[in-house]
This record gives structure tokens, C-alpha cells and sequence, in this order.
């Protein structure tokens, strides 16, 4: 006689690739309304370059793209905000 032991079957589920933001709206905000030294512009490009990867499912190049559009937006945002407080600041002391 032959005794059969129950087979044990796991499954193991691969870690999801999370997808890279492309921050597109920030960029186009940024390019029409905080556009410093044409970093709006810049990070524009960078955006639909990082979208263009997703789609192309080079998500490697589309991360690298898309940190490079989120740095130049809050270099963008920050001097535009730094610009209307100074701004500001020497309206009201003149």
C-alpha cells in the first residue's frame, strides 16, 4: 500500500512596480504662471518625456524623468514665490 501525503501548492505574487508620477499639471501650472529662468518650461518637457516613458513601459527612464520634473518645479515654484514676496516687501517700502 502507497500513502499519498496532501500536496502543499503556495503561490507567490510578484511585488507590484509602482508606476513614476509625471507631475504634468504642476508643470504646466508652472510654465504658465511661474516660469523663472524658463524652469516651468523645463520641467514641462521633463513631464511629457516621464509620460512618454510610462507609456513606452520604460519605467526606469520615466522615474529618472519624472524626479528630474519634480526637482525643477519646486526650484520654479519656490524662486516665484521668493520673487512676489520681495516684490511685495519693496512695494511696500517704497
Amino acid at each position: 500500500a502507497t500513502a499519498f501525503s496532501p500536496t502543499i501548492t503556495t503561490f507567490v505574487q510578484p511585488q507590484p512596480i509602482p508606476n513614476p508620477q509625471d507631475f504634468v499639471l504642476w508643470s504646466l501650472f508652472n510654465a504658465m504662471f511661474c516660469n523663472p529662468f524658463c524652469l516651468g518650461f523645463i520641467a514641462l518637457i521633463f513631464s511629457i518625456k516621464a509620460r512618454d516613458g510610462k507609456i513606452a513601459k520604460d519605467l526606469a527612464a520615466a522615474g529618472s524623468y519624472g524626479r528630474m520634473a519634480k526637482h525643477l518645479n519646486i526650484a520654479a515654484l519656490c524662486l516665484s514665490i521668493a520673487a512676489t514676496v520681495v516684490g511685495i516687501v519693496l512695494l511696500v517700502v517704497y
